[in-house]
């Protein structure tokens, strides 16, 4: 007990240490986590560390992948669902299925398990993409690359159960396809429950701190029962976070969100070192039990290395022709503003004519029960909505260089690992398959992870918006605000209602919140922007109500 004590207490002053020193020498935490585990494991005096891998299935990744979800904005994942979709789908699929020829080839597996190890080195790492983010690039860039790497750990994981049982009993295409589809249905069901279901409790309880210890239970209340019923609780980890980071403004102090902001930072902090460690500290092991079953360490070594290499072919064979459709797309929502600024026109002149026209079409459809106002309102949203998509699609469009670093990015991790050591234990040549997986998965963050940079800088990607640009969204942002305020304070004095200055304050700062919010959800601007403003509101409310 003790000697599991010092180590939990060495872990967190090493995982301390590593990001306090990433910065100054250039190197990404998490390789020097690896680094660090690894020159441990060698130590005399150090225990043999074998960690369950299911606890980090389970037990790690669902609060990991809630926390990523709960950070990203819903309109850019909405906007960039197109890639994210191909990446974490089709491309875990059409990889799983090459990667399958490739082992069953080189390794003269049978077929399931060729393709349950395809589908261990298919998906990106979803901590991994932490190190691309820190780069600066362009935001559709890293909202792609966070996308894919939290769902596409929960397709492979269900490709690796489906095939594991294709290598136990015969199964058909057809049944595999369908387990797989009720799979990601099933657990895209309970997340959205979980989440509307954690937004609504947590909005009736007050205090902060059991509001927070309650967010704590809801990757896992989404993830366990989802694993109960056969299908995926990672991805139903994921919705829940997505519904609760697109809800939380709405029905959540700003106290809370401040405090969920700064509890989940530390968290990923702490479980993001800690599974890096644990991959430094079990790699000693891994490769003692290859050579004691006399399978060749230099033999797991070049097999990954292929392996590797072939990966990074298939996505870029992917990645390419899907830059081609996202330039297609600007083109034509270019095009496409023309059309929407018609569209408002029409829009403004509208009476009662008979409906010839799409959008008249459209209010005729939306009208029962609704005023001629209210169909409006909502059709001008729509509209804006469209334009606003339309607009980012243009002004931020990925080129051959943003295409590059996707490609480079798609780093394998943890996940490799951890799917690896839940092979059976009947698994034809067990060690060595995991040897290949941890080789995939260290070479990848050591030489995808520690080149970046050294990319970034060489290929110089465009940002995405200029300091120019910028400063002329928060002018924008800023005046619209001021209106807002101008409004409410018209409203409050048209009521009669006598407020002193905080009260004031307050009434002002949640009517600024609700444009912020309506500006959010038709896109307006970008999520730096809307972030950044969201945050300084909500430090001067806890400040007034304090």
């Amino acid at each position: 007990m003790e000697e599991l004590l010092i180590l939990a207490v060495l872990a967190l002053i090493g995982i301390a240490a590593a990001h306090l020193i990433s910065p100054r020498v250039g190197i990404a935490a998490p390789l020097l986590l690896v680094a660090l585990g690894w020159a441990a494991s060698l130590a005399p005096a150090m225990p043999e560390v074998e960690v369950d891998p299911e606890v980090i299935l389970a037990g790690v990744l669902p609060p990991l992948l809630y926390a990523a979800a709960v950070q990203i904005p819903a309109t850019d994942f909405r906007r960039e669902l197109r890639s994210i979709s191909g990446l974490s789908l089709a491309l875990v699929l059409i990889s799983t299925g090459l990667m399958g020829v490739f082992f069953h080839w080189i390794l003269d597996l049978s077929w399931p398990w060729a393709f349950a190890l395809g589908a261990l080195v298919s998906p990106t790492d979803p901590v991994a993409t932490a190190i691309i983010k820190r780069l600066g690039v362009n935001p559709r860039v890293t909202t792609v690359l966070e996308g894919e790497s939290m769902l596409n750990d929960a397709v492979a994981l269900v490709l690796l159960r489906a095939a594991v049982a294709a290598a136990a009993a015969s199964v058909t295409f057809w049944s595999v396809s369908g387990v797989f589809i009720m799979a990601l249905t099933i657990a895209v069901i309970i997340g959205w429950i979980v989440g509307r279901l954690n937004l609504w409790v947590r909005s009736k309880v007050r205090d902060t701190t059991v509001n927070t210890v309650i967010t704590f239970t809801v990757p896992f209340v989404a993830s366990i029962p989802a694993e109960a019923l056969g299908a995926s609780g990672l991805v139903a980890a994921v919705v829940a976070g997505l519904v609760t980071g697109n809800g939380a403004a709405r029905v959540l102090s700003p106290q809370h969100r401040q405090s969920d902001r700064q509890t989940w930072h530390a968290i990923e902090l702490v479980l993001e070192g800690a599974v890096y460690l644990v991959m430094g500290l079990e790699l000693v092991g891994v490769i003692d039990e290859v050579e004691r079953n006399h399978q060749g360490v230099g033999r797991a070594v070049w097999i990954a290395l292929a392996a590797l290499a072939l990966s990074l072919v298939i996505r870029a064979a992917f990645v390419i022709p899907l830059m081609r459709g996202l330039r297609r797309s600007a083109e034509a929502a270019d095009r496409r503003r023309a059309r929407i600024a018609a569209d408002h026109a029409q829009l403004a002149d509208l009476s009662t004519p008979p409906p010839t026209t799409p959008l008249e079409r459209l209010l005729i459809r939306l009208r029962p029960g609704r005023s001629d106002e209210e169909l409006h309102a909502r059709i001008h949203a729509r509209l804006v909505r469209a334009e606003a998509d339309a607009t980012h699609l243009v002004s931020s469009r990925l080129g051959w260089r943003d295409g590059s670093l996707i490609v480079w990015s798609g780093m394998r991790g943890v996940v490799t690992i951890a799917a690896a050591q839940t092979l059976p234990s009947d698994a034809p040549e067990r060690s060595l398959l995991i040897l290949v997986a941890f080789v995939v998965a260290i070479v990848s963050l050591g030489v995808q992870g520690g080149t970046a940079a050294q990319l970034v800088r060489v290929l110089k990607p465009d940002p995405g918006q200029t300091p120019a640009q910028r400063a002329e969204e928060s002018a924008r942002l800023d005046e619209m605000l001021g209106a807002a305020a101008n409004d409410a304070m018209d409203e409050v004095n048209a009521r009669g209602v006598e407020l002193d200055e905080t009260g004031e304050r307050l009434t002002v700062i949640r009517a600024q919140r609700e444009v912020l919010l309506e500006a959010r959800s038709v896109g307006l601007f970008t999520s730096a922007t809307l972030q950044s403003a969201m945050r300084e509101l909500d430090a001067e409310q806890i400040r007034l109500e304090l």
